[in-house]
C-alpha cells in the first residue's frame, strides 16, 4: 500500500496544490465548492487546549457529511510515548506507533495537536511527536499546531491576506511580536512567514532583542524569499515595522534565550511591555489592518479601540478557518 500524504507544514503542498486548495477555500466560503465526504471519518487528538482549531475542524468535518471522533488527552485517553526503542517503565502506558496503527483502522485521517515538552528548544524544534504520528499512521496526518508549524492557520491567513490585498506579490506585511504574560509558541509566525514569502510578499519581522525566531526557520525563509522574489527585513522597532504597511500581524512568542526557564522568560518580557498594538501605531501604516491568530489579550497585546474598530480583521481571519479547513479535508480525503 502506498504511504499516505501528510500535512506537517504548508510546504507539504506543492504550489499547484496550494493554489487549488485556496481556490476551493473560496468556493467553500461562497457555498459553491461542492463535493462531500459522506462515510469518511476524521480522528481529532488534542494533547493541549484548542478553541478555533477544534471548533472549525469539527464543523468542517460534519458539514462535509463525514464523522469527527474528538479525543482529548487526560480525559479521553492518556499521554503516549514517542521515543523509538524506549523502555516504557514510566508514565506513558502506550506508544504512539501502537496508537497510530490502531486508530488508522478506525478513521480515514488523523488530526493531531501535540504538546511540546517545553524544557529545551533543541528538543522541541525536532517536532518528534507529530512526525512520529505521521511515520506510524497508515492514513493522512494533519498537524493542528506543533511546536514549529501551524499549517492550518497559515492557510486561513493567506486566504485572508488575498481577500484584503488581492495580489500578494510585492505587498508589504509586518509580523510583529507583542507582549503577553503567557506567550504562544512561534509556530504561527514560522508558518505565516514562510507562506507570505512563498507568495512573494515583502515581510518585516519585528521583535525586541532576545526574541529572535529559530535560526533554521530564518535560513529557510531567506531561501524562499530569494526563490519567489519576496523580501525579508528584520528589525527591533515596532514603529518602523508598522510604518507604511497595509497589514500588521501581531503575535506573542517565547524567547529562545530563556526557553524552559519561566523566571528568566518573565523578566525578558517585562522589559518589552510597550510592544502593544494601538490606533496611533496603525495610523502610521497605509490604511493598515490588523491580523492576529487569537486568543488575544485585550489592552495588553492589542487595545480595545483597535480590536473593536474597522482596522481589525480578526473575526474574518478566524472565520476563514472553516472554509479553508473544508478545502484541506477535501484535498486529502477526496481521492484517498
Amino acid at each position: 500500500m502506498d504511504k499516505p500524504r501528510h500535512l506537517i507544514r504548508l510546504s507539504d503542498l506543492s504550489d499547484n496544490e496550494l493554489e487549488e486548495v485556496l481556490e476551493l477555500s473560496q468556493r467553500q466560503k461562497r457555498r459553491s465548492g461542492g463535493g462531500r465526504l459522506d462515510g469518511r471519518s476524521v480522528g481529532m487528538l488534542f494533547f493541549r487546549g484548542s478553541l478555533r482549531t477544534r471548533a472549525s475542524l469539527e464543523s468542517a468535518v460534519q458539514s462535509l457529511g463525514a464523522h469527527a471522533m474528538n479525543l482529548t488527552a487526560m480525559s479521553d485517553f492518556w499521554e503516549l510515548e514517542e521515543r523509538e526503542g524506549s523502555v516504557m517503565d514510566g508514565m506513558a502506558p502506550e506508544h504512539i506507533k501502537d496508537a497510530a496503527a490502531v486508530l488508522s483502522k478506525y478513521v480515514d485521517a488523523l488530526a493531531i495537536r501535540p504538546a511540546a515538552q517545553g524544557a529545551s528548544w533543541d528538543v522541541d524544534r525536532r517536532d518528534e511527536r507529530i512526525r512520529s504520528w505521521a511515520k506510524h499512521s497508515s492514513v493522512p496526518v494533519i498537524n493542528m499546531e506543533s511546536a514549529v508549524w501551524h499549517p492550518m492557520q497559515a492557510l486561513a491567513d493567506i486566504m485572508t491576506l488575498r481577500e484584503h490585498l488581492g495580489e500578494l506579490r510585492g505587498a508589504e506585511l509586518a509580523i510583529t511580536w507583542v507582549h503577553s504574560p503567557a506567550p504562544a509558541s512561534a509556530a504561527v509566525v514560522h508558518s505565516l512567514l514562510h507562506s507570505a514569502l512563498r507568495f512573494g510578499m515583502r515581510v518585516r519581522l519585528a521583535h525586541p532583542k532576545g526574541f529572535e525566531i529559530d535560526g533554521g526557520v530564518l535560513d529557510e525563509a531567506r531561501e524562499i524569499a530569494t526563490a519567489s522574489g519576496g523580501a525579508l527585513e528584520q528589525m527591533n522597532s515596532l514603529q518602523d515595522a508598522a510604518r507604511g504597511v497595509r497589514v500588521v500581524y501581531a503575535r506573542s512568542w517565547q524567547s529562545l534565550e530563556s526557553y524552559g526557564n519561566p523566571t528568566l522568560a518573565a523578566s525578558g518580557r517585562a522589559r518589552a511591555k510597550d510592544w502593544t498594538i494601538h490606533e496611533d501605531l496603525l495610523a502610521t501604516g497605509t490604511e493598515a489592518k490588523l491580523m492576529h491568530a487569537m486568543p488575544v489579550r485585550r489592552n495588553v497585546e492589542v487595545t480595545d479601540e483597535v480590536l473593536d474598530g474597522p482596522r481589525s480583521m480578526l473575526v474574518q481571519q478566524a472565520g476563514n478557518r472553516l472554509p479553508s479547513t473544508k478545502a484541506l479535508l477535501m484535498h486529502f480525503l477526496r481521492n484517498a
